[in-house]
C-alpha cells in the first residue's frame, strides 16, 4: 500500500471514530435503568432551537463521512434517517417520546460500518432518489385530486 493510501485510510478511521463518539453522545450517552438515550431527546425539550442543533449535528456527521468518500447511496440513506428523525421528532410531545427511542445516528453508524467493512451500500443513489421522487409525485397527484374534490364540494355548498 502506498503512503498516500495509508494516510487516507488513517484519516477515514480517525473521522469514523470521531463520528461514532458524537453519534453515541447524541443517541446513547446516558443510561437510566438499562434504558439508553443521548442528548438528542434532551435537546428536543427546547423547542425549535434544540431540534435545529440536533439536526445540524446529525447532518454534519453525514457530511464528514461523505467528504471521506462514502458512496452517494450510503449518504442518501443516512440523510433519510436524519430527515425522518428530525421530522417526526419535531411533532410536539409525541416527538419528544419518539426521540428517546429513535436512534438515527446509530443507524447511520451501522450503515457506515457496513459500507467500510462489509462492502454494502456501494454505488449510486439513483434508485433511492427515483423512488423518493415517484413517491412525492404520487403524493402530490393525490393531494391535488383531494383538493379538487374538496373545492368542488365547497362550491356545491353555495
Amino acid at each position: 500500500m502506498s503512503e498516500q493510501a495509508i494516510s487516507k485510510r488513517e484519516k477515514i478511521n480517525r473521522d469514523f471514530t470521531w463520528v461514532v463518539r458524537l453519534a453515541n453522545l447524541l443517541d446513547n450517552k446516558f443510561s437510566i435503568g438499562g434504558f439508553r438515550f443521548g442528548l438528542d431527546p434532551i435537546l428536543n425539550f427546547f423547542p425549535v432551537v434544540g431540534q435545529i442543533i440536533a439536526y445540524g449535528i446529525s447532518v454534519l456527521l453525514v457530511v464528514v463521512m461523505f467528504r471521506n468518500g462514502v458512496s452517494s447511496k450510503a449518504a442518501v440513506k443516512m440523510l433519510l434517517n436524519v430527515i425522518v428523525d428530525a421530522a417526526l421528532g419535531s411533532i410536539p410531545i409525541a416527538g419528544n417520546v419518539f426521540d428517546f427511542f429513535s436512534k438515527a445516528n446509530q443507524r447511520n453508524i451501522t450503515i457506515l460500518q457496513e459500507y467500510y467493512y462489509e462492502g454494502k451500500h456501494q454505488g449510486s443513489a439513483k434508485g433511492i432518489l427515483t423512488a423518493i421522487f415517484l413517491g412525492l409525485l404520487l403524493f402530490s397527484i393525490l393531494l391535488f385530486y383531494l383538493l379538487w374534490v374538496f373545492g368542488k364540494w365547497v362550491i356545491g355548498l353555495f
